[in-house]
């Protein structure tokens, strides 16, 4: 999988793309990230990619000009399956929007900044908009960050155990269960006895029944549909 990145903040990246799993899948060349500055498409003498927003209000906005440019330039270089820009008033990232996604070729991500792009952008240019949470950032490059994590997990290779994702809270709709590891015993606290039994069905209905339990207690919303 190929993902590019437009952002003001390219170096913003390095340090968390070059550790942990994110290091691994693109040592393996499971993922590539490309990371595109937004500043090397302006015609302005300063660099200059945003301004003040009409209407008065306070901030800044990006603007039309040298985003077009910049998507403009990179789609006649690459077929995109999906154009996504970040922004709290967008549909909110789920599981499954992450396995649906991890299924493409390549992909375009705009980190927006300051107050945001010129709408234009987002009518003419975006094909899908995504949201982390009811909350505000600077920018999106942590919303970035996260999705690429989201999806390098999905792909083949990359994690040790295949099975590992697919076992993951909201695979199937629910929280997962707690996990445990050594010692089996540490200041009086014990593992259930069930994940010491071996018997691997009474493990499994020991797992439903606490996903079940945990997504009730925590996320009960998940349950709705249910």
């Amino acid at each position: 999988m190929d993902i590019d990145v437009i952002t003001l903040f390219p170096e913003g990246f390095e340090s968390y793309f070059g550790s942990s799993i994110m290091r691994r899948a693109r040592l393996k060349e499971k993922i590539r990230i490309h990371l595109h500055n937004l500043r090397d498409y302006t015609e302005d003498k300063h660099r200059r990619v945003d301004d003040y927003p009409y209407g008065g209000d306070a901030g800044m906005v990006l603007m039309v000009e040298p985003i077009y440019r910049c998507i403009k330039a990179l789609q006649e270089q690459h077929p995109y399956d999906r154009v996504i820009y970040f922004s709290p008033d967008a549909p909110k990232l789920n599981q499954s929007m992450c396995n649906e996604l991890s299924l493409s070729k390549r992909l375009l991500l705009l980190c927006g900044h300051y107050k945001g792009v010129d709408q234009r952008v987002r009518d003419q240019l975006i094909t899908q908009e995504i949201s982390v949470g009811d909350y505000v950032l600077s920018g999106g490059e942590l919303p970035a960050m996260i999705l690429c994590d989201a999806l390098a997990r999905l792909l083949p290779g990359v994690l040790g155990d295949v099975s590992s994702a697919l076992t993951d809270s909201f695979q199937d709709g629910l929280l997962s269960p707690p996990v445990y590891t050594r010692p089996k015993t540490f200041k009086g606290w014990s593992v259930p006895e069930v994940l010491l039994s071996g018997h691997r069905k009474k493990i499994e209905d020991w797992q439903s029944e606490t996903a079940l339990e945990r997504t009730r207690k925590y996320r009960p919303e998940l349950l709705d549909d249910k």
